[in-house]
């Protein structure tokens, strides 16, 4: 059975305690908005979780940490209406990309991606869950909470373990961290990129709004 002891031992083991020493804050190189509006529309090395049309006239790409109390006021309050609005009427694209900035924010990470694999509507419903849930699982009893809810989207504890030393999927999470703060100056948590162009921090509605309208409409 998973204890705190363990899972600190898991993360040691499977390099989850590398994170520690990567910082979002890092230097990066100058670059144009147009290379960077490029370089956001490389998928994640795990493949993109998205929702909404593929071909759709603008793309919000959303980078998180699972810790993140503003990217859980978002969830919770702001995008609702975005997919209400937006995702589910087919308007946009809406891509996640996971950027933990703790241990817990990744393992967190690995999870969503071990419950969905390759279902995007899971896999967001896992996310919402962690950040609906974000006080109860990353404050204390982070293995167990996590565990709890695995369970809950119908992974076993068997299934949970081995997903928390799943390097594939730790590796893909870290490189894509790594690359949106080496290659797109993402250094806070939520980001958000419309159509390439960056929008740092907690948006609202509105805000949304008054950017992707007169994309659609152009």
């Amino acid at each position: 059975m998973l204890t705190r002891r363990t899972f600190n031992a898991l993360l040691s083991l499977t390099g989850l305690a590398a994170f520690a020493g990567v910082s979002p804050w890092r230097l990066v190189r100058s670059a144009s908005a147009q290379s960077i509006a490029a370089a956001v529309t490389k998928p994640s090395p795990l493949g993109d979780m998205a929702l909404g049309p593929e071909n759709a006239k603008v793309t919000v790409v959303e980078y998180a940490s699972m810790t993140c109390p503003h990217c859980a006021a978002f969830t919770v309050n702001v995008f609702p209406k975005l997919k209400e609005q937006y995702i589910d009427t087919g308007k946009i694209r809406f891509v996640f990309r996971e950027f933990p900035l703790d241990l817990k924010a990744a393992a967190g990470s690995m999870l969503a991606r071990c419950v969905a694999k390759s279902d995007a509507n899971k896999y967001f419903a896992v996310v919402d869950t962690l950040f609906k849930q974000q006080e109860q699982w990353a404050a204390k009893n982070t293995v167990e909470e996590l565990k709890l809810i695995g369970k809950q989207a119908g992974l076993s504890e068997d299934g949970f373990n081995a997903c928390l030393k799943d390097q594939q999927v730790l590796d893909g999470i870290k490189a894509t961290q790594e690359y949106a703060a080496d290659t797109l100056k993402v250094n806070s948590t939520p980001s958000f990129f419309v159509n390439g162009t960056l929008v740092r921090g907690e948006t609202s509605i509105e805000a949304f709004q008054k950017m992707i309208d007169p994309l659609l409409k152009a």
